[in-house]
């Protein structure tokens, strides 16, 4: 709810371990990467043999200068966000056919969610609403085909498994090599997780209900069936339809949701081509509008998101996707009075569980806890589907976790999961609560299990802190390949236009390089003034000794009364430094009891900080 410096050569092992060699075809696919811009991340067979029967493989979207910027650099400083430029996209090539030969990616079919923010809240540091029957979180295929998904060898040679092994093979030889190998390992973890991804895709989508070939496919059919299915459908659709500007828009508010509910941004580029194919054909037509704001949401592009969302209201004021994505933007553009009054009017034009969730969540950010737990057990109540179902009880779970309620967040944990068995945020918030609850064992268990399925910045954290808090042979070095993890999601994350300065600064204060993890942050405030943003930079600039300047923004992310423990933590150990001893004690112990489990490491720092300054 609402939701890390070598020198150039790789040392012995660590741990009496061999060090791990990158491929020599990782090494040329990095190189590739790096000298051409291509924002794929990954070879295919079709690139090496050219195009097929029947296929168009359109130029790369991002130029080498912005893949150089994008990329990071030997110094192993953060590098700042730049705007994607695409040179020219499918949308933009004379009637590129469509391609289908590959299904869509699907380690374990999903279920489209109906109008369901991206991120889940599932991250307490940063909440990515998208709006739309598909909502936001790809890296591009080597063909810039929006129709066409990421072409391999063996489509069903692979499953998720397969997939995290090979990511963290990667990861543990840029624990050693991290500064000349990062790039490398952010494009093998985009070959390892899109390869996983459409693993067994063709096989179980076959059968499944999928969009409807009609000349104006609405994106609430996404809603139905496999969302995997469902993109599927729209290729074969746009194959013979090429000029329905609305298949093209649901096609791209599809791989929106496919690159969020996968963990994986390789899809952004896609969306970005099928939308503006879409746009080509019916220019300002109003799906492709708002599938820009949701996919500017998904990349943190807020201001973007919020002009889209503009752009959509000013010709349908009642088009429920662009309310809730207005309000996610202003969220997290830090306007907390305007996104109050949008949820109002929101609600008042079109209220159900889209508006719902995010009314609660402008609530929570005020700590009104009361409202927003009413109203999503309202919405809770009046929800039907699985997807609606699972979303909302997860939200619950984590509004319930936030308060330090474990017993009835396990409880709406497991009611998400019994509407879809596989909803990551309720799997990752289960595992936490556990881990909370002190089932160590089944927390780490959990939290396995989620980052072998999704390897994103937030469970990735968790799990290394789990290993370490558990402190068995070799759970440093276990902790270290999740954490190195990160840094291959972030680089991923940026070669595709996300801009993930806020991962890069919450990752690496703890677990990284501290002045990245700085610069980051000044960059991210620069950007946005959220209370997430404030704490973020105010911690990073105390693990950096700058505790006097961190003080107020450490103040400032608890300013609004918004219940979180972490925050609360932060601002006590500032205020320890900075000398306010009796203000320190007060905001640690006022941290412990709201969320005495809030962090797995962080709760133990408190508990001897306190102890110490007795």
């Amino acid at each position: 709810m609402a939701p890390r410096e070598n020198d150039n050569k790789p040392p012995e092992g660590e741990h009496g371990e061999t060090p791990v060699p990158v491929p020599a075809a990782a090494e040329r696919e990095w190189e590739r990467l790096w000298k051409q811009g291509d924002d794929s991340g990954g070879g295919s067979e079709d690139e090496d043999r050219g195009a097929g029967d029947g296929e168009v493989v359109a130029e790369t979207s991002e130029t080498a200068a912005e893949a150089r910027a994008e990329s990071p650099e030997a110094s192993g400083s953060t590098p700042t966000e730049t705007r994607e430029t695409p040179s020219r996209t499918a949308a933009e090539s004379p009637e590129p056919t469509p391609t289908v030969d590959d299904a869509a990616p699907a380690s374990t079919p999903v279920d489209g969610k109906a109008d369901e923010p991206a991120s889940a809240h599932s991250h307490d540091h940063d909440h990515d609403h998208t709006d739309g029957s598909v909502a936001p979180h790809s890296h591009a295929t080597p063909d810039d085909d929006p129709t066409a998904a990421p072409n391999r060898s063996h489509p069903h040679s692979h499953t998720d498994d397969d997939r995290i092994a090979a990511v963290r093979r990667v990861a543990a030889a840029s624990r050693r090599w991290r500064a000349v190998q990062l790039a490398g390992c952010a494009a093998l973890l985009a070959v390892a997780m899109t390869a996983g991804a459409i693993a067994i895709g063709a096989a179980k989508d076959s059968g499944a209900t999928g969009v409807a070939a009609s000349s104006a496919v609405s994106p609430e059919l996404l809603a139905s069936g496999s969302l995997d299915a469902s993109i599927a459908s729209l290729q074969a659709h746009l194959r013979t339809q090429p000029k329905d500007f609305d298949g093209w828009a649901t096609l791209g508010l599809a791989y929106v949701e496919q690159a969020r509910t996968k963990g994986d941004p390789s899809r952004y580029p896609q969306a970005q081509a099928a939308l503006q194919r879409s746009l080509k054909v019916s220019p300002g037509n109003e799906n492709a509008v708002e599938g820009q704001a949701a996919l500017a949401a998904a990349r943190h592009q807020f201001k973007e998101a919020l002009t889209y969302a503009d752009q959509v209201l000013k010709e349908n004021p009642y088009s429920e996707r662009a309310l809730c994505s207005r309000i996610d933007a202003l969220v997290e553009l830090g306007r907390y009075d305007e996104a109050s009054k949008a949820a109002d009017l929101a609600d008042a034009r079109k209220p159900g569980v889209p508006v719902f969730t995010r009314y609660a969540y402008v609530h929570e950010l005020r700590g009104d806890v009361t409202t927003a737990r009413s109203v999503l057990e309202r919405a809770l109540a009046s929800a039907t589907s699985p997807g609606d179902i699972s979303y909302v009880a997860g939200t619950l779970g984590q509004l319930a976790w936030n308060q330090g309620d474990y017993k009835s967040a396990l409880d709406y944990y497991g009611r998400a999961l019994a509407a879809d068995e596989n909803y990551l945020p309720a799997l990752e918030g289960r595992a936490r609560t556990q881990a909370a609850l002190g089932d160590r064992a089944e927390a780490i268990k959990g939290m396995e299990l989620v980052v072998s399925r999704y390897p994103l910045p937030q469970p990735l954290v968790e799990l290394g802190e789990l290993y370490e808090s558990r402190g068995a042979e070799g759970d440093k070095a276990k902790a270290d390949d999740q954490y190195a993890l990160v840094d291959a999601w972030i680089a991923l994350a940026r070669a595709n236009g996300v801009n993930a300065d806020l991962d890069t600064a919450l990752a690496a204060a703890d677990h990284g390089d501290v002045k990245s993890a700085l610069k980051a942050a000044r960059a991210e405030w620069a950007r946005r003034h959220t209370v997430h943003t404030a704490d973020a930079l105010a911690w990073a600039l105390h693990v950096n000794g700058l505790d006097k300047e961190a003080l107020p923004y450490a103040r400032q992310a608890t300013a609004t009364g918004y219940h979180n423990a972490s925050f609360i933590y932060h601002l006590g150990m500032i205020e320890l430094a900075t000398g306010h001893q009796a203000d320190g004690r007060a905001h640690l112990t006022k941290a412990l009891k709201l969320n005495p489990g809030f962090s797995p490491l962080g709760a133990s720092k408190a508990r001897k900080a306190l102890e110490a300054t007795k």
